[in-house]
């Protein structure tokens, strides 16, 4: 009914009940088939059904299924006869793109947890022209609140003949506000940025506020980075050659 977050913020507040006791350690382990959860006097059912969607989040929607200003959230564009859902992750109020939507607890967990290393990767719109120099920067590893992360892979796109560039670029930590961060370290601001892709499953040609429901093969997908990584060493901005003078 909850995120893993939102649930945590349920338990701390006292709302939720165990076979008539309030739980107060977060974590607490149950047997779904046993005993009783309630939450605000009302029990919680759980589905025996395990769902996985992938939704194109436009701008201006908030990765949360309630907001209390009321604003737009991405529980507006999940279907009304499906209970139980919540996003994977997040994607800021001025972001857009890729995110994951389930009913699935462990399998949000082994995509957002950074220990499970699953990469995700966006486009970025900035305010200039990063050098290749500029670019190794955030290979090497920059500090932002939250501690020192990385690029993954990063790599100039074209994309249109816009007077601005457009950096592709794959990351498996999930800090808040991590790649705008990034970006401002290198003293870049990010103008756009977009999700197209998590572990080895693309967007592709989903259109924004569409949701679709994945199958076997699309979800094998998300995971099959790790063979494809241990293969391919990171790729790094070209260094221009040294002239002597």
């Amino acid at each position: 009914m909850a995120s893993r977050r939102k649930s945590d913020e349920l338990v701390a507040t006292g709302k939720v009940k165990l076979n008539g006791k309030m739980v107060t350690e977060l974590g607490t382990t149950i047997d779904p088939h046993v005993d009783v959860v309630e939450v605000g006097g009302k029990r919680v059912q759980i589905t025996d059904e395990n769902i996985y969607m992938v939704l194109n989040k436009p701008r201006g929607v908030l990765s949360t299924l309630e907001d209390p200003l009321e604003r737009p959230t991405i529980q507006d564009l999940l279907p009304e006869d499906v209970k139980g859902l919540f996003p994977v992750g997040r994607l800021d109020w001025d972001s857009e793109g890729m995110i994951l939507i389930t009913n699935d607890g462990d399998f949000a967990n082994r995509i957002s947890h950074p220990k499970w290393g699953v990469p995700k990767t966006y486009l970025v719109k900035v305010n200039g022209q990063p050098t290749d120099r500029d670019l190794q920067k955030l290979v090497t590893g920059v500090s932002i609140i939250g501690g020192k992360v990385s690029a993954q892979e990063i790599q100039k796109i074209k994309r249109g003949a816009d007077k601005y560039d457009w950096i592709k670029i794959t990351i498996t930590e999930g800090k808040n506000r991590q790649i705008r961060r990034m970006f401002e370290k290198i003293n870049f601001d990010v103008l756009k940025l977009q999700r197209v892709a998590i572990g080895g499953l693309s967007i592709g040609k989903l259109g924004k506020g569409e949701l679709k429901v994945l199958n076997e093969t699309s979800l094998k997908k998300l995971f099959s980075y790790n063979k494809e990584m241990a293969k391919t060493k990171t790729r790094k901005p070209r260094q221009k050659s040294k002239k002597r003078i």
